[in-house]
């Protein structure tokens, strides 16, 4: 079991979460082509495309290659999208499409590093119009997410800004690391992709989640934990009369401290007695 409070005269420290298949059951951006189609931004074409990539990406995961092939098709498919519309989609549908497949685990894995005192950061490769209303609702301190660049008319231009994938994710969290005072010895990193080996090497606790036959290869070789995620369940259910706290994306760190230890010491008096093996990996360290 994770101590509830942290020696906070020791350096900080943080859990680095990758979204898609870790934290969630599908990805995160192509979820919303539903709602995308539906409010006119893309085709039934389209639409369907995107939920022929989705069953790809869920089957067999993806590679490098196929990461670029899904990159260069989603850009090319926003251009021109309305910058305000997308956000207003994704919050209108937000909680009916990514709140029943989030991971029981992994939500129980956020609430324990919050309660240890610990950062919780999505470092994701989909959109921040996607990742960042997520981590919000999932109570995350902060949030790195790929970014398109937009236009003076307010759409996206179909270019990319920054890109938050294989080792641009690690220097992400070094870059962090300096500016929160994170030790990264000390930090726990968690992803299913072996495009994140850069960002389970940067930390001191790096785990395997679901990993794919790459990554799960690598977790073996290196001594990782290698962790099983299959119970998505909807926040509600795990705890009715629970709310993840309103943590918005890229919050201040001196907002957390105390209201984290707090909040963690009230909800972890009254958890469930059944801990998941996730849970159980963690109680080694």
């Amino acid at each position: 079991m994770l101590s509830v409070v942290e020696n906070h005269s020791l350096p900080r420290t943080a859990a680095f979460f990758d979204l898609d298949k870790t934290v969630i059951a599908k990805s995160s951006t192509l979820t919303f082509s539903k709602s995308f189609y539906r409010g006119g931004l893309i085709s039934r074409r389209a639409a369907l495309r995107t939920a022929y990539i989705q069953f790809v990406f869920l089957v067999g995961g993806a590679d490098h290659d196929q990461m670029e092939r899904m990159r260069e098709y989603l850009s090319a498919l926003c251009k021109g999208w309305n910058v305000a519309q997308v956000k207003e989609l994704v919050a209108e549908t937000l909680h009916d499409l990514i709140d029943p497949i989030i991971y029981d685990e992994a939500a129980s894995l956020i609430e324990e590093h919050h309660a240890a005192g610990r950062d919780v950061v999505i470092v994701s490769t989909s959109g921040a119009e996607v990742v960042e209303p997520i981590g919000e609702m999932l109570g995350a301190d902060r949030v790195v997410a790929t970014r398109m660049v937009v236009g003076e008319d307010g759409c996206f231009t179909g270019e990319v800004e920054y890109y938050a994938y294989g080792p641009t994710k690690a220097e992400a969290v070094r870059e962090l690391a300096k500016s929160e005072g994170y030790d990264l010895s000390r930090c726990y990193a968690y992803s299913d992709s072996a495009t994140d080996i850069p960002m389970l090497e940067a930390v001191g606790h790096p785990y395997a989640v679901n990993p794919d036959r790459t990554l799960r290869r690598e977790a073996v070789a290196r001594e990782w934990p290698v962790l099983a995620f299959d119970r998505p369940v909807r926040l509600k259910q795990r705890l009715p009369d629970f709310r993840m706290p309103p943590r918005p994306a890229l919050m201040a760190a001196a907002a957390v401290g105390a209201a984290a230890a707090t909040a963690g010491l009230v909800w972890y008096a009254t958890r469930r007695r059944h801990r998941t093996a996730a849970a159980a990996a963690l109680a080694g360290r």
